[in-house]
């Protein structure tokens, strides 16, 4: 069995081992990180042999960590990659170049329209009648996107909301609000059968699906990294976040919205962002919460989504594709029934 996992701003990890009465055996560790001292891979190897084959990453992990000698040094990888790499092999799990990739850059539509669109296209992916996807979405106006478990009177301030020309939607994916000015932002999805981020953490499955942004940032300048559990961010602040939803059928959806150009204080005078979580975030003011793509690369919102755009079909084989008509009659059909509803809007009151 063969596993591999790239360490989201990190290395390569890769492994090979076999299951013999239900524990791992032969197993061998390789990759192009840094491991001293030489040594510690056979303590590594080891220390994975004999465990039993139902053992989670944690456990490995656990086992690896246990098994370094002191004063070990791993640069560009962990004991956890190690673990996710093996649960990976014992799935075998498959990696981005395995699947038939397709982008998708099409007309601005609603605010509903694009979250429609969202579930319409994963739950094809996940019943196989799409390719994966990404979307990098276009919209006619402006919109504050809940998360779908956040309280509607608690997350957006009303009336500031309707003075800034605000719509105010909810997604289907967890996580925080989202103030999503009509051209001040970039925001994508990503359309991805479940066996893509098999034997990955929850977690892990984040950093992973969000590892190729990271590299077209690093491509124009920005020093960006991944902060857990959902947040892409700089030396100079928080860039953007990410969000998940996995559907009974197999299909996952991973769409992040990247601030380009935002107004810090209109965005306190929409949102209810409470003192408690800027204080978490390590900050007093929402306005400096969030440093835009603009003011760290200088480069337009197109050129930038022409980077990233890019950068995907370098590491992936990507080729440009379309929402069918079809899906988009499915969309706007569930525009009407769920995304604009009362009912859902305020699901959380």
């Amino acid at each position: 069995m063969h596993g591999e996992y790239k360490v989201p701003g990190g290395k390569l990890v890769v492994v090979d081992l076999e299951v013999e009465d239900g524990r791992l055996a032969n197993f061998r560790l390789a990759g192009d990180f840094f491991l001293e001292p030489d040594a510690a891979l056979d303590d590594i190897n080891d220390a994975v042999n004999g465990l039993p084959e139902e053992s989670d990453a944690t456990a490995i992990a656990a086992a690896v960590r246990a098994a370094l000698p002191d004063g070990a040094q791993l640069l560009g990888f962990t004991p956890d990659a190690i673990g996710t790499a093996v649960r990976r092999a014992l799935v075998t799990a498959p990696g981005w170049r395995d699947f038939d990739w397709e982008i998708v850059h099409e007309k601005a539509v609603s605010p509903r329209m694009n979250l429609a669109l969202d579930e319409v296209l994963t739950s094809r992916v996940g019943e196989g009648r799409r390719r994966p996807t990404l979307r990098i979405w276009e919209w006619d106006e402006s919109a504050v996107v809940i998360g779908s478990f956040q309280s509607y009177r608690n997350e957006v301030d009303p009336e500031g909301a309707a003075r800034h020309g605000f719509d105010v939607v909810r997604r289907i994916s967890g996580g925080g609000a989202m103030l999503m000015a009509a051209g001040q932002i970039i925001t994508y999805s990503l359309y991805v059968p479940a066996s893509l981020v098999a034997g990955m953490t929850f977690a892990d499955s984040y950093a992973f699906l969000d590892d190729w942004v990271l590299q077209a940032l690093r491509s124009l300048g920005i020093d960006a990294v991944y902060q857990p559990l959902n947040d892409i961010a700089s030396s100079t602040g928080k860039i953007g976040g990410a969000a998940q939803k996995r559907l009974a059928n197999g299909g996952v959806l991973h769409h992040a919205t990247l601030s380009y150009d935002i107004d810090g204080q209109m965005m306190t005078e929409v949102l209810r962002i409470g003192r408690e979580k800027l204080s978490d975030k390590g900050t007093t003011s929402a306005a400096k919460r969030v440093d835009p793509l603009r003011s760290q690369t200088g480069l337009s919102r197109a050129e930038i989504i022409d980077r990233f755009i890019g950068t995907f079909r370098s590491l992936t084989g990507a080729e440009d594709g379309a929402i069918s008509p079809e899906e988009y009659a499915d969309a706007e059909a569930l525009v009407a029934s769920k995304f604009a509803t009362d009912s859902w809007l305020h699901r959380v009151p």
